[in-house]
């Protein structure tokens, strides 16, 4: 095949899936809507079944509902036929996946599915298919042609059936009024579970460099030079904040030649400094620093009472930028 060629085929194809999807938009229908009530009524769980490339999505479709609110696994025919249906209960629903709808795993399940009670939805390529006929509910995701120019891969068939489950999950999303916050739950090792769950307090550190202010700058450089983070409290004697003291006050300091061993640290902090509560959400301290061009925060209590500080790179390191 030439450049061009390569080129052609991938078109092709990409034409082909998106044709097949935007004709998924007028099936999106009363069918849709009553498929959405039975999974919404559900009270147990949604356990998606499917064989070969099916199965695949399937798979897929049930790792989208569990992580978007919808409690939901995969079932695998074939081993349900030994054992594992007895993980399916009355109070579950199956969504079942076939492009013909006369699957053998899938369908000699039909049975054992209605024996249980539990409600059925299909999505087939066929209305009038073995699995549509025996649904609770049919979904059409049939397509026109599949993108394999011999007609045999499930390749438009499986994007399509793939999308409807998406627009399934997004909608009970919606219903459910599930948020970001709820999506951080059951994702907490993911950048958006860090960002929305992470504490200050969990980022916080409680040893942290701290002078009177009548300290002489000398000894608040000590105090700097020991607790290595570039930065010192001043905390006066009721144990308030009255202030910071930086390297960019060290600097601003020794322009103004400044006498290290018989100036007040008082003279030189920056009063007003911005602070944060050990409840505030680490992503929001973040975002102070980053406006303000600040690389550390001192963490003080409803009473002004400094109790830690938070650092831009421990932030960092926590993934948080």
């Amino acid at each position: 095949m030439t450049k061009h060629a390569f080129i052609e085929a991938g078109q092709r194809t990409v034409r082909l899936e998106q044709q097949a999807i935007e004709a998924l938009y007028n099936r999106i229908d009363s069918h849709f809507s009553a498929a959405c009530e039975t999974l919404i009524a559900c009270t147990g769980r949604v356990v998606v079944t499917g064989m070969g490339k099916s199965g695949h999505i399937a798979n897929k479709i049930a790792a989208t509902l569990a992580s978007t609110g919808t409690p939901a696994f995969f079932m695998h025919p074939a081993e349900a036929s030994h054992g594992d249906l007895g993980m399916l209960t009355s109070s579950d629903v199956v969504i079942a996946l076939s492009g013909s709808g006369t699957t053998n795993e899938v369908v000699t399940l039909l049975p054992l599915i209605k024996r249980i009670g539990a409600p059925l939805i299909a999505m087939t390529g066929n209305p009038s298919s073995t699995l549509s006929l025996a649904a609770d509910v049919h979904l059409d995701v049939h397509v026109k042609e599949e993108a394999c120019p011999l007609g045999l891969a499930p390749t438009s068939s499986t994007t399509a059936t793939l999308v409807m489950g998406d627009a399934l999950a997004v909608a009970l999303l919606e219903a459910r009024g599930f948020s970001a916050e709820d999506f951080a739950f059951s994702h907490p090792g993911g950048a958006l579970g860090r960002r929305l769950l992470l504490k200050v307090s969990d980022v916080m550190q409680s040893d942290f460099p701290k002078v009177q202010p009548e300290t002489p700058l000398s000894d608040a450089l000590m105090e700097i030079t020991q607790k290595g983070l570039g930065m010192t409290t001043i905390i006066g004697n009721d144990g308030t904040l009255s202030g910071i003291f930086t390297d960019g006050d060290l600097r601003r300091a020794l322009d103004k030649r400044q006498d290290l061993h018989t100036t007040a640290i008082i003279e030189l902090m920056t009063a007003n400094c911005k602070t944060v509560h050990p409840d505030m959400l680490a992503a929001e301290a973040l975002n102070i620093m980053e406006e303000n061009n600040i690389s550390t925060l001192v963490v003080v209590n409803t009473d002004n009472t400094p109790c830690a500080v938070v650092h831009i790179h421990t932030l960092i390191k926590a993934g948080l930028a």
